[in-house]
């Protein structure tokens, strides 16, 4: 299965840097997004979603409500299978649009679902 991070960051403080990490290890294909950087510990990064060509399963989101707005459309366009909003990411806005499109989205936070082992339970909806 394929991950997207958008907001994905190569600062080992961060918690996108920890879920990269993470779904790595638990054998997840992660796509990290982010505007600027080119790779994340080996791994290439999109600079934007338009850019992903993969179908992802998960698309987690790292990015805060105000940075969202602009991000409404190609996330929509990705048409993953579902959509989390790791906490502080929430989005009235995004979450709207997701139930207009029909995409499944839940607020949670993606390092404890797959510390728990969640992460895949979750999903069995989309299968």
């Amino acid at each position: 299965m394929q991950v997207a991070i958008l907001g994905a960051s190569r600062n080992p403080e961060r918690y996108s840097y920890k879920a990269l990490n993470m779904l790595r290890n638990h054998g997840y294909k992660v796509v990290p997004v982010h505007p600027t950087l080119k790779e994340i510990e080996g791994v290439p990064v999109h600079n934007s979603l338009s850019e992903v060509k993969e179908k992802i399963h998960t698309l987690t989101l790292y990015v805060g409500p105000r940075h969202i707005g602009s991000e409404i459309d190609a996330i929509v366009k990705l048409n993953p299978g579902r959509v989390i909003f790791n906490p502080g990411t929430e989005s009235e806005e995004l979450k709207a649009a997701l139930d207009s499109a029909g995409i499944p989205y839940m607020e949670a936070c993606t390092l404890v679902l797959l510390s728990t082992g969640q992460f895949e339970k979750d999903s069995a909806i989309l299968n």
